[in-house]
């Protein structure tokens, strides 16, 4: 997997814990966008693009997500524990668009991520800095 370019744009928000937003292409041919860079404890990590985790409400069969406390179609209360949980016994809220199949995979594609990461906070600190643009499927700047 070779992955030909990496776009990083830095987030303003000091006391989040999402500190960037990344695109990036494989092969020059491929584009996964809305990889996100977060301040974990251990560090930061790369985030995989995800979507949130809906269910259907037992008396329409409206989808909802499962934060919701009541139907967003009929207004029934929805029960508070619904979907899975993971090892730590948290609910889980969320399900990756797309991910790496193997640890060594995710480790060389985070540490491309995070190298270029670095080097994007270094290139915010000079004169003059202005962001890179991030793909957003509204512009004729995607590679071809």
């Amino acid at each position: 997997m070779e992955i030909t370019e990496v776009r990083i744009k830095l987030t303003d928000r000091r006391s989040d814990k999402l500190r960037a937003f990344c695109s990036i292409t494989l092969a020059n041919a491929f584009v996964i966008r809305d990889l996100k860079i977060i301040d974990g404890a251990k560090g930061p990590f790369v985030a995989m693009p995800s979507r949130k985790l809906t269910d259907r409400c037992g008396k329409c069969g409206g989808k909802n997500h499962l934060r919701a406390k009541f139907c967003g179609e009929c207004g029934a209360r929805l029960a508070p524990e619904r979907g899975a949980v993971d090892a730590q016994g948290r609910a889980k809220l969320h399900a990756d668009i797309a991910h790496p199949i193997s640890a060594s995979a995710r480790e060389a594609m985070q540490k491309r991520i995070l190298d270029a990461y670095a080097e994007e906070v270094e290139r915010s600190k000079l004169p003059g800095y202005r962001p890179v643009e991030i793909y957003d499927g509204t512009s004729d700047s995607e590679p071809e």
